[in-house]
């Protein structure tokens, strides 16, 4: 398997280079800039206090998000979908997805009466950016949280639970992980993947592209995809902690 060469140069099993900018916007509650290769998401968080309707009474609060792909974030002018009045399909449901995967990092319990927002701009696209946005939404709504005091500190910090996501596919009869935008464009099966600790998988999108795939291929994908989110979870990990020992030193909790 480690023998197929990918145009970046990476190994079949390893994914782009990531870095996750905290603080990247200072008027939203918790704002993360994800860069995935070459694929940049601009990810904020912001926390209203009041939940939707169907939820008054159930003391719990409600995690929505709303996804985009800028103009110019693609080889050729992407047109604003609020020009044209409507969402388009792709959009609709890459931000459900995103709202979903990221409710179940809590209890909603812990923001009753509150709606927190998750804002996933695609700056640049190469591949991956729905993986991306999980990602980097989980950072920036862990940022939103632990910065109010009475929704998320010290003593329920284990509460919330990482959540993230990336693409594993079949170019040709090889597996690689991490899709770029050409070889997901030509992969024969692709799958996103969405995972919290432990390896627990929050969702799976699979799509046989050019053909169909096997249920040991299914776990062969899942296994690849495994490795890298270790990776993703590590660097939130740290992150996380970077935020409670700056909370922990100014004094804040």
């Amino acid at each position: 398997m480690h023998d197929y060469k990918r145009k970046s140069g990476r190994l079949v099993d390893q994914i782009r280079e990531v870095s996750l900018e905290r603080n990247f916007v200072s008027n939203s509650d918790g704002s993360v800039l994800i860069c995935q290769g070459n694929t940049r998401v601009l990810c904020t968080a912001n926390i209203e206090n009041k939940c939707p309707p169907w939820l008054k009474g159930t003391d719990k609060g409600w995690i929505t998000a709303e996804y985009s792909m800028l103009p110019g974030s693609a080889n050729n002018r992407i047109n604003r979908e609020a020009v044209k009045g409507k969402q388009s399909g792709r959009t609709l449901e890459i931000q459900r997805l995103i709202g979903r995967t990221l409710r179940s990092s809590l209890d909603l319990s812990f923001i009753r009466e509150k709606t927190v927002i998750i804002d996933c701009d695609v700056i640049q696209a190469d591949g991956g950016t729905r993986c991306a946005s999980i990602t980097g939404g989980w950072l920036a709504l862990f940022d939103a949280l632990y910065k109010e005091n009475n929704v998320l500190n010290e003593k329920n910090l284990n509460f919330i639970k990482r959540v993230a996501a990336i693409s594993v596919g079949y170019c040709g009869e090889r597996l690689v992980l991490d899709l770029d935008y050409d070889e997901d464009a030509s992969c024969g099966i692709d799958l996103n993947v969405v995972m919290q600790p432990g390896l627990d998988i929050v969702e799976i999108q699979g799509t046989a592209e050019r053909r169909t795939f096997n249920k040991t291929e299914l776990l062969d994908m899942t296994a690849l995809a495994e490795k890298g989110i270790g990776v993703l979870f590590e660097m939130q990990k740290i992150m996380a902690q970077q935020m409670s020992l700056t909370r922990l030193t100014s004094g804040d909790v």
